[in-house]
């Protein structure tokens, strides 16, 4: 069903504007005239399309929602519902203080099929792009406990300290990458621009040049004539990545990677065990069975080798074993997590304790990113430390003996 962005004037005379659903143009004035709107302006907006019921979720524009977003929208969701509103008054409340194109839009179909009889688990799962399959299945389980209020806030939570922690490493790693792009800028300017300039003198006096300045000399020809060959290469062989990544052995082999690297190894390993433990706790905390959380979990993990392995694990648990020991045979999760499994299974607060293993690994994370960046930095000052001397020699040994036949 095509959406539309309207204009139209309330009954207090105030102007406001919005987007909403409708067969036609018409329709949509119409639907508009039934809430007391009166349209001024009503267009189709441009890269939308709602879907009906039974077809494949439709792609809404080319805008992301970031978690940061979709975690404001939770909160006020939940605040809205904790004040004693109806889900589309609520919902419609949202509309106003959604900023977001895509959200907006989102949160305007939602409330629509809502408002049609259908449950909001059900209507927010007509959006896997928006909202993950763990948000969905929380706010499922919210509903059949009658505790949505509370789940709302727990989800928040979640995706609050998930954009906390993206935006902490981001900002960690800012400065670093500023570095090398800076130190490769430099390198490139002076092999590009001023090595060409200098080689011309050398060349007029005609005399041998050391075997370093000859290097230097050909690598600046070579990068002033193929620049766009090097550019294309770095392309090809991102494109060749991507396209490996994406299939399934491809994209086993480099998760498989991701986890035994030296240095990216065990911060990967804390990611993985840090979400493990959050999306179960919550989940088992907001009323799931232990066999529906675990398949939830499996799809919020983001690697594939792990992904695989917690098949094995709700094997082991529908055996009827505990959840700690299947988690040890795979053999891929830190003993910590095993061990807090072990006794929150034996206190009877596994959910507590899976929370608690969650805080403590992304405590934990931040601090590994702080001493991984700690290494980076000298790292960088370093290299870009040699290739500069390796510039300088290579031109001022040509001078110097240039200087000692004068």
């Amino acid at each position: 069903m095509p959406v539309y962005e309207y204009r139209a004037i309330a009954k207090s005379g105030k102007t406001t504007k919005g987007v909403i659903d409708a067969d036609s143009s018409h329709a949509a004035r119409r639907k508009l005239r039934e809430q007391d709107l009166y349209p001024t302006d009503v267009k189709e907006a441009s890269g939308v399309a709602v879907v009906a019921n039974g077809e494949e979720p439709a792609k809404l524009s080319f805008s992301r929602v970031s978690v940061r977003d979709l975690a404001l929208m939770t909160r006020q969701l939940a605040v809205l519902l904790q004040a004693g509103m109806t889900m589309v008054e609520a919902l419609t409340a949202l509309l106003s203080q959604t900023s977001k194109p895509r959200l907006k839009k989102t949160v305007y179909d939602v409330r629509d099929r809502v408002n049609s009889g259908s449950s909001l688990s059900d209507a927010l799962a007509r959006h896997p792009r928006v909202f993950s399959e763990l948000y969905t299945n929380m706010v499922r389980a919210g509903e059949s406990s009658g505790t949505l209020e509370q789940v709302m806030f727990r989800l928040t939570d979640i995706l609050e300290r998930q954009a906390k922690l993206h935006a902490r490493i981001l900002s960690t790693l800012a400065y670093p990458m500023f570095m090398a792009v800076f130190a490769v800028g430099i390198i490139t300017f002076l092999v590009v621009v001023i090595v060409p300039r200098l080689t011309l003198i050398f060349q007029k006096q005609g005399q041998e040049l050391p075997g370093m300045t000859k290097v230097l000399i050909e690598t600046s020809h070579f990068v002033g004539a193929y620049w766009w060959l090097i550019l294309l290469g770095i392309l090809g062989v991102f494109l060749l990545w991507r396209f490996w990544t994406h299939t399934r052995a491809g994209r086993m082999r480099w998760d498989r990677i991701k986890l035994r690297s030296p240095v990216f190894g065990p911060l990967h390993t804390k990611l993985v065990a840090a979400r493990f433990a959050r999306t179960l706790g919550t989940m088992l905390e907001s009323g799931l069975t232990m066999m529906r959380a675990l398949e939830v979990v499996k799809t919020v993990i983001g690697n594939r080798v792990v992904e695989e392995a917690m098949a094995d694990v709700k094997a082991g648990v529908r055996r009827g074993k505990d959840l700690a020991q299947p988690l040890s045979e795979v053999g891929l999760f830190p003993p910590m997590i095993i061990h807090m499994v072990e006794l929150g299974q034996r206190s009877g607060e596994i959910e507590s304790m899976l929370l608690r293993v969650a805080d403590t690994y992304d405590d934990d994370v931040a601090m590994t990113v702080d001493a991984v960046v700690g290494l980076i930095e000298p790292a960088i000052i370093i290299v870009m430390g040699v290739f500069v001397g390796f510039l300088v020699l290579s031109i001022l040994l040509p001078i110097l003996s240039m200087s000692k036949n004068i």
